[in-house]
């Protein structure tokens, strides 16, 4: 038999193992010598006021081991001679619909236009010391798709979509930490990311699946309204009845493909803007209330505004990375896009975070000759601009913050984690006036709420224009089929249909199971 109880306390006993045992001896009147036996079910932190809480809800075993955790693994079975369905791309929409395949018992066979997530690093190099852009392998493109180096946020509001429980207990059961199952905003780390994706990647071939690397798709093969397969540049062709396209949010051959060859796509409203970095220290002050971070976190922060005569516009912080570093993000040479990310450990001194604002059709209209690839254009527009006023290179258009506000260049620039560099700009010269009037807005709002926010400590690089994809690939949403095409199954961040790791993981379920359907498996033992 077990307890559930709840307790809010300080960080120093929250997240001291001894501590915390001492606390519940002492609480269950059990002799000092011994260990009460307990699992962490569920732990956030409380930081609206001084002092900091930790709300942690726990198992209490009286006389009886701790449960084993299960191990996914055991439910993958050998699939090398069972039907293949293609999946194109190697992102957390693809991977765990590759996984998902398996358990139902068909073969994967996955197309990665980009490298192995090891292979990767040295592009990544590349762009950081040499400012030489691989297009495509970076940090978008390649094995784990854009979150492999990331911050690894696990946070998601799509709890309506899937099994989030399940997708942190697949992740643990190749090598993330188990932390990640009990933490209100779990994340793994862009140094844990990596190995935890190669260890899915072994998984999916000791079942049978097959992962094919530097493998870009530049054609569907359709017969009679059905995909029968697809090849790729060199030619190649994979036969399937079944293709799941997961290319991620910044694959725009796919788009042009797809527009080319008369299948339907759509224009979808997007948000762009500028990162924002400060030290991470004063974040820790104003989250923490002045206080010691001590075994806390570094602190993070979430803010959003609606702005506009008739409040239709957002803008809002995105992708906060605490303790971590910006990234530059571009897939062509010539054009300068900004992310960010965080090691597990998130001991970084700087703090970023995406501050964007909402973009719509209307704002896109001078590219209506592209039809639903405007939005498209327009993103690229602005990053193709930012590269030019910034010198043609990966380093980046910066300007302190207090300096943006106030409409002056900045005579110098702080210490920044951007590794490829900055260069001082005026950002109104880099941004559309919509975008750059609706985040000045929103920063002296933010300020209000954040007290010691607004400072010229802190800098903005721009720009930061791949939040989500500027296009829609649309798809039954029974059958998840595309409605003109039979058997092509739209999946993930790049369709439109996801916006981060956990929520493209749960598509990439989704749509694995789709397949399931239109091959009449059942899934009631799966």
């Amino acid at each position: 038999m077990n307890t559930r109880i709840n307790l809010s306390l300080p960080p120093q006993v929250a997240f001291d193992p001894e501590k915390l045992n001492g606390y519940l001896v002492r609480k269950f009147q059990t002799p000092a010598n011994e260990v009460v036996h307990y699992i962490v079910r569920k732990r956030s932190i409380d930081a609206r006021k001084a002092p900091v809480q930790v709300h942690l809800q726990l198992d209490i075993y009286a006389d009886e081991p701790v449960v084993p955790s299960f191990n996914y693994k055991d439910r993958l079975q050998i699939v090398a001679q069972k039907k293949p369905v293609l999946i194109v791309g190697a992102g957390p929409a693809g991977l765990f619909a590759a996984l998902r395949l398996i358990e139902i018992g068909l073969k994967p066979v996955i197309i990665e236009r980009g490298k192995d997530v090891r292979s990767r690093r040295r592009d990544l190099a590349a762009i950081n010391k040499q400012h030489l852009v691989n297009p495509d392998s970076n940090y978008c493109f390649g094995e784990g798709g854009a979150g492999t180096f990331s911050d690894g946020k696990l946070y998601t509001r799509s709890k309506k979509r899937g099994d989030i429980k399940k997708v942190l207990e697949i992740l643990v059961s190749h090598g993330a930490p188990k932390d990640i199952l009990i933490d209100a905003h779990p994340h793994i780390g862009t140094n844990k990311l990596p190995k935890v994706v190669k260890d899915i990647r072994e998984s999916i071939l000791k079942s049978g699946g097959e992962v094919h690397f530097n493998a870009a798709i530049d054609n569907l093969i359709v017969m009679d309204g059905k995909i029968t397969g697809v090849t790729d540049r060199s030619g190649h062709k994979y036969q399937g009845e079944a293709v799941i396209l997961a290319t991620g949010h910044s694959a725009r051959d796919i788009y042009v493909m797809l527009h080319s060859a008369g299948v339907s796509i759509e224009a979808k409203p997007f948000a762009l803007g500028v990162r924002v970095e400060h030290p991470q220290s004063l974040i820790d002050s104003i989250q923490y209330h002045g206080a010691e971070r001590g075994l806390l976190p570094a602190a993070s922060y979430s803010l959003s505004h609606q702005i506009g005569r008739d409040r239709t516009r957002g803008v809002f912080s995105f992708c906060m990375c605490p303790g971590g570093f910006i990234v530059p993000a571009a897939t062509t040479q010539g054009e300068i896009v900004v992310n960010g990310m965080s090691p597990s450990t998130r001991d970084s001194k700087f703090a970023n975070s995406g501050i964007v604002v909402s973009v719509s059709q209307s704002d896109f209209t001078k590219f209506g000759e592209y039809g639903p690839l405007a939005g498209m254009y327009f993103q690229q527009s602005i990053e193709k601009n930012a590269c030019v006023i910034a010198g043609n290179s990966q380093a980046a258009p910066a300007q302190r913050l207090m300096d943006f506000l106030n409409g002056r260049r900045s005579s110098d620039l702080p210490e920044t984690s951007y590794q490829p560099g900055v260069n001082a700009q005026i950002l109104k010269e880099v941004l559309p006036s919509q975008i750059e009037e609706g985040i000045k807005y929103g920063f002296r709002v933010f300020g209000k709420r954040m007290k010691g926010y607004l400072t010229n400590e802190a800098v903005l690089l721009g720009v930061e224009s791949r939040t989500s994809s500027p296009v829609k690939i649309p798809r039954d949403p029974k059958s998840l089929q595309h409605p003109q095409v039979e058997g092509l199954i739209p999946c993930g961040e790049g369709a439109g249909y996801a916006g981060g790791i956990m929520s493209a993981a749960m598509d990439g379920i989704r749509c694995a199971e789709a397949v399931a359907r239109l091959y009449k498996i059942p899934l009631n033992s799966q």
